[in-house]
């Protein structure tokens, strides 16, 4: 391992291009077949926390197939895909060493074996759980383990804080503790041996597909299952470097997704006569591609700090981050469209903006993030277009702060943007009032998620109304994410950016 490890450090100059092709490695084969029940440490269930809200759960649905397939023939975006992003710097030791342990770990993992245990027999025999590896750095040691667990399959229902998930570990001498995620995107341990704490720079997850599995044809699952090597958050892998990158590279994305439909001449449905790309501005598009992977419980527990776990992750990977992400509702990829057998927002939008050239395949378009984002820009005109018209006139004059309106309808649909309006005017707020989020008068901290509006006597802060919780904190992390992109893009040259 050190030898491979020497030879990438002296190879440098092709670090970025090495990157770009294995960060999403996924034409691993690996199939299994019954192994032995070697004497596996299982982690033993504890009484389940009752403190925790319903709404905690977390459950991360499969992924389908086709994504992680589609991995195996597409090659990494040529580099002039994107206009050049310009980066203020160089990057740090610390990014260039995260990079170099990441490739070393993807190109480790690509030759692992995945390990799937069958019980019963004849009929009774089925998949008793899912196979995952982890590559795990030693300091001390300065040496690769891959670390090989069994979680359960299907993904359970995990509560933050309440019952931990059941897991097997299958490598001795290893310790694990799961952090968080159940699925292909946030599935995230941590691992010590002998004390010390190993730094997780990579993991292989199976996808598997799920005709086969309904119809219980365990044998055929695993033998079509698609390992994909991608890294989740780690807070190894978490820099200022990568939070300064990602915010570039969406910037980058968001500009280019733009320039295609300006170039297009695709029209505003919301704003007649009036161009798509200059209704929607880019900055209101980056900001999505962040809230929509920022979780609730994370932001409002670790405010900007978890925007920056989000930023650093697309900093790190730029294309891939964000692929395998899949909600509760189906909602796939960094931007989150839905399909609902051709008749969710995606497919709205393939058919009402014809002219913006989105890729009509729904795997494909939306784990894309460049045709997602177009995908995108014209959802929310098309959400513009529903609304009542005062709400229209004020965004047309400052679309930052009246963002907050079209910003509810992606996350919710018109019904949240009926019930923001009324509870904005239960409290004599006109949309017209709304400013920039601000800071609160000393020693008077601001109730959120909340709203601000200017009077006589300055702009304060306005505790938004209950009307739906999730649309409520979503507003707040728009808000919070907002003068991140509005500060400027940063400035090195980042090639790489994919598209």
């Amino acid at each position: 391992m050190r030898r491979m490890r020497n030879s990438l450090l002296a190879h440098r100059a092709v670090r970025a291009l090495l990157l770009l092709a294995v960060l999403g490695c996924a034409g691993c084969a690996t199939t299994g077949g019954a192994i032995g029940e070697s004497e596996p440490v299982v982690v033993a269930e504890e009484p389940e926390s009752r403190d925790e809200p319903v709404d905690a759960l977390e459950r991360e649905p499969e992924v389908p197939l086709a994504v992680a397939e589609s991995e195996q023939h597409e090659a990494p975006p040529a580099a002039s895909a994107l206009a050049e992003v310009v980066v203020a710097g160089r990057r740090s030791e610390r990014q260039d060493e995260i990079h170099d342990r990441v490739i070393e770990a993807q190109s480790l993992l690509r030759n692992v074996k995945l390990d799937y245990v069958f019980t019963g027999r004849g009929r009774g025999e089925r998949l008793r759980g899912r196979p995952v590896a982890f590559a795990l750095w030693s300091e001390v040691r300065e040496e690769w383990t891959v670390a090989h667990l069994e979680i359960p399959r299907p993904p359970v229902r995990w509560r933050p804080g309440g019952r931990p998930m059941r897991f097997i570990v299958r490598t001795p001498g290893l310790r694990a503790q799961h952090v968080k995620g159940t699925g292909a995107e946030r599935l995230m341990f941590s691992f010590s041996r002998s004390g010390e704490q190993l730094r997780v720079y990579g993991r292989k997850f199976p996808v598997f597909d799920n005709a086969l599995l309904r119809r219980k044809q365990w044998r055929a699952a695993v033998e079509t299952a698609r390992p994909i090597v991608y890294l989740p958050f780690t807070d190894d892998t978490l820099d200022p470097g990568f939070v300064h990158d990602g915010r570039a590279y969406l910037l980058s994305v968001a500009r280019a997704a733009s320039d295609e439909l300006r170039r297009a001449g695709v029209p505003s449905s919301a704003f007649p006569g009036e161009l798509l790309a200059e209704v929607i501005p880019v900055e209101l598009i980056t900001t999505l591609a962040v809230i929509e992977q920022t979780d609730d419980s994370d932001f409002r527990e670790k405010g900007a700090s978890a925007l920056d776990e989000v930023l650093s992750q697309y900093g790190l990977k730029r294309q891939e981050a964000y692929r395998y992400s899949v909600s509760s509702a189906a909602a796939l990829g960094p931007m989150q469209f839905t399909n609902r057998r051709g008749n969710g927002t995606y497919a709205l939008v393939v058919r009402r903006c014809a002219g913006a050239g989105i890729d009509p395949d729904f795997e494909r378009g939306a784990t894309n993030l460049g045709n997602a984002m177009k995908a995108a820009i014209c959802l929310l005109d098309l959400e513009l277009a529903q609304m009542r018209a005062d709400i229209r006139f004020a965004y047309r004059a400052d679309p930052a702060v009246l963002g907050i309106f079209p910003v509810a309808a992606y996350n919710g649909g018109p019904r949240n943007v009926v019930k923001l309006y009324r509870a904005l005017a239960s409290m004599r707020i006109r949309p017209e009032d709304l400013r920039r989020r601000g800071e609160p008068p000393p020693g008077r901290p601001a109730s959120c998620p909340c709203v601000w509006r200017e009077d006589a006597t300055g702009i304060h802060p306005v505790p938004i109304p209950r009307y739906n919780n999730e649309n409520r904190w979503y507003i707040e992390k728009y808000q919070s994410t907002l003068g991140l992109f509005e500060q400027g893009a940063p400035s090195a040259s980042l090639t790489d950016t994919g598209g």
